[in-house]
């Protein structure tokens, strides 16, 4: 039984009763007697491991669906301050004198309007550097190089499990994030490669530069890829090979980022070459800056997301669904701060907010892809 001082919240029964089962039935199928799932459903009784696990089995959810602990978050009346969708919206929350205001984090708010503080000050022309942490801050920071915006969510989510481990996110494309692992240059690398069938591109690319050294691959989220494009689509831009019609103007990404490698598939798969489509040797190197190429009016569609579209007033033209991981190498896995992002990863909270970002769905975020 749960300590009081931390209980654990239990829904099974209300798992059970969206299946349609009945406490025999469900007894029955996770091999116990149907007092002990009335015991647990009545918070009497914490099943083992394996009883969880078939639980959850049979229930179509994960164990931490089932239980959890720590109190159950309540709901609160909020005050919106800025009118965002009608559909259920993230937003940032705040107490004042009393009352609880909120704002959405949906569209230009999705992206950050500030100035990122920094952790050290260097001296010109010493290879020194002042920190401006305490050294236990900085054994408590993990780097994390990737081109996933939702990367930030899973910083704030780690922090709030554990306020003294912190992940740094930087931007990087795939092939960048992984090299820059394989140097030692960071502890965590974001990676989003395409995969021909029978083949994961993700774990063959972690495997080759971690090369012999050893790791493993976990997922955190599934997002779509595509077109970010003007406000109505006006030149009616629906796939890659729209893109060599006369008055198309493209902003492409650098070699090695995953959304260049993806357009060069798209057009080579509809036999058209590169030189047919304007714009292509016209760099950009994050989903911002190509958004804000086609906000502009400098461009007329650019490679990226559907948050980083709408964060800019564009439409987005879906075109590949990609699974997004994290890479990690087996010698800083127990990093206490990466032990702290696993547990964090595995979290109903980080799924739901991952779930409610435009083109992504959490199916497969906290699974193990592949150790090595």
């Amino acid at each position: 039984m749960a300590s009081p001082d931390n209980p654990t919240i239990c829904r099974v029964k209300q798992y059970r009763q969206e299946a349609g089962l009945s406490q025999a039935q469900l007894a029955e199928l996770a091999g116990v007697k149907r007092q002990a799932i009335y015991d647990i459903e009545s918070n009497r009784y914490l099943p083992n491991t394996g009883v969880a696990l078939r639980l959850a089995r049979h229930l179509g959810c994960l164990v931490e669906d089932l239980f959890s602990e720590g109190q159950e978050m309540e709901e609160q009346v909020l005050i919106l301050e800025e009118r965002g969708p009608a559909a259920c919206s993230r937003v940032s929350l705040a107490r004042v004198r009393g009352r609880l205001i909120g704002y959405p984090l949906d569209g230009e708010y999705a992206l950050n309007h500030e100035l990122r503080a920094a952790d050290g000050i260097t001296t010109p022309g010493t290879g020194r550097v002042r920190l401006l942490h305490t050294d236990p801050v900085m054994e408590n920071t993990v780097l994390l190089m990737g081109c996933d915006p939702a990367f930030s969510l899973l910083a704030a989510h780690v922090s709030r499990k554990d306020p003294k481990a912190r992940i740094l996110c930087r931007f990087a494309s795939s092939q960048a994030s992984l090299d820059a692992l394989a140097a030692g240059q960071t502890h965590l690398a974001g990676t989003h490669f395409h995969s021909s069938p029978g083949e994961d591109s993700n774990v063959l690319a972690a495997r080759e530069k971690l090369s012999g050294a050893g790791g493993m691959v976990v997922g955190f989220s599934m997002m779509e890829e595509g077109f970010m494009v003007a406000r109505g689509n006006p030149l009616g831009i629906r796939s890659a090979g729209d893109l060599a019609s006369k008055g198309v103007r493209l902003v492409n990404r650098e070699e090695g980022a995953a959304l260049r490698v993806l357009l060069d598939d798209e057009l080579s798969g509809k036999g058209i070459p590169t030189s047919a489509v304007a714009g292509y040797d016209h760099i950009v190197r994050s989903h911002s800056q190509g958004a804000q190429m086609v906000a502009c009016n400098v461009a007329d569609a650019a490679l990226g997301l559907a948050p980083i579209a709408h964060a800019f007033g564009l439409d987005f033209v879906p075109i590949v669904e990609v699974r997004c991981d994290l890479v990690i190498p087996a010698d800083i896995k127990e990093h206490p701060a990466i032990r702290c992002m696993l547990d964090a990863i595995q979290s109903r909270n980080l799924r739901e907010e991952i779930s409610l970002l435009r083109g992504y769905h959490p199916g497969q975020t906290g699974n193990i892809i592949a150790q090595f």
